[in-house]
């Protein structure tokens, strides 16, 4: 999801709850704050020497320790007078890709993008996903574009096929 289709999604359920599912069956707590936007540049150099550059949106997602037994949720209204805040000292770039940062006790730090959003009642909900980390050099390493499976210590061996 670009950051202007997350803006505008926010927008129109400004009325809503902002609840965040961050793997399956697993919500952000109701206690979490905005505590962080980044506008991030990317600029990198593959393993197969292919050069590429874009611009990633990360909001960072933080529960509160003081306020963990809230069950209110940030509604829309709120976290769009936040991102509207920020975008009015250091302008987002709308065509960028949003994500998500986000970890607790039992899940690490991770950068989630938006998988699927959802409206149920009153509530705005965006699942959230981590995606795989890809060789993008596949034809320079000699890897098919099937999934690679290890197999075992030597799976990334001279001659293996692995970047």
């Amino acid at each position: 999801m670009k950051t202007q289709e997350f803006l505008s999604l926010i927008q129109e359920h400004q009325n809503k709850n902002l609840i965040f599912e961050y793997k399956e069956g697993a919500l952000v707590g109701a206690n979490y704050h905005i505590t962080e936007i980044k506008n991030i540049t990317v600029d990198a150099v593959d393993c197969g020497a292919g050069t590429d550059f874009w611009k990633e949106t990360i909001i960072q997602l933080w529960e509160s320790p003081t306020e963990k037994d809230s069950k209110k949720y940030m509604s829309g209204f709120k976290a769009l007078g936040i991102l509207n805040k920020v975008d009015s000292i250091k302008p987002m770039v709308k065509d960028a890709e949003v994500k998500f940062e986000y970890s607790n006790a039992n899940f690490h730090t991770a950068q989630l993008y938006v998988h699927a959003f959802q409206v149920i009642e009153n509530n705005l909900l965006l699942r959230l996903r981590a995606e795989p980390t890809d060789c993008k050099a596949k034809d320079a390493c000699g890897i098919p574009e099937t999934t690679v499976e290890s197999n075992g210590a030597n799976s990334c061996a001279p001659g293996s096929g692995c970047c």
